[in-house]
């Protein structure tokens, strides 16, 4: 298949709608992951991914049904994220890296809830509850097998990406009453505590 792959620098980022985004995306061998295609798509989606601009993206989320991610959370993402909101999120710059066959091995019980987004449902936002730790076992863009622990936003995002190479997007785990475009999230919601925002959406006790 690997053969067959042709890679632009330029990629669509495929639409909730998709099918390919409802799809479990196969796994790559070591010889697909060391082929001068795969090379080249890694290389692709990280410069789709910076042009978007995100902090992650998954192979089927530009039609490839490959259990495929690219991350990176840059430092310049923060410039506008209030220190207070930097500490409560534990969000810390990410350096990019791509995971490939990637296992969720543990979770906390513990649960964050924040607001998310995705590049394949622009222009709206929802509260998800995510594990606030995860351990992840992978291979690495070279073909290593690569384990991490992620904690607070970056634990985030590996779920979030892992969710895309499993057919499952944000929309099917978020408290459903926030779901809310952009404009309305920036007038109603920016800035204010989870808690404020689940009462206002009455999904805490008054």
């Amino acid at each position: 298949m690997c053969a067959r792959i042709e890679i632009g620098v330029e990629l669509e980022i495929v639409q909730t709608g998709h099918p390919v985004l409802r799809q479990q995306a196969r796994p790559l061998t070591p010889g697909e992951i060391a082929s001068k295609e795969i090379q080249k798509l890694i290389e692709s989606m990280r410069k789709t991914m910076y042009d978007a601009p995100g902090v992650g993206l998954a192979a089927p989320q530009i039609g490839l049904s490959l259990q495929l991610a690219v991350i990176e959370d840059r430092a310049e993402y923060h410039k506008d994220v209030s220190a207070e909101q930097l500490r409560e999120r534990e969000r810390r710059p990410v350096p990019f890296h791509a995971i490939i066959n990637p296992l969720i091995t543990e979770k906390s019980d513990e649960v964050a809830e924040f607001f998310e987004g995705c590049l394949s449902l622009p222009g709206f936002s929802a509260l998800v509850p995510r594990a606030r730790t995860v351990r992840v076992e992978f291979l690495s863009e070279r073909g290593m097998k690569e384990t991490l622990e992620a904690s607070g936003w970056f634990a985030r995002i590996l779920q979030h990406e892992i969710d895309h190479l499993r057919g499952t997007l944000y929309i099917d785990r978020m408290d459903a009453r926030t779901f809310a475009s952009l404009d309305n999230w920036n007038q109603f919601w920016k800035g204010k505590p989870i808690s404020e925002i689940k009462k206002a959406c009455h999904l805490a006790p008054e």
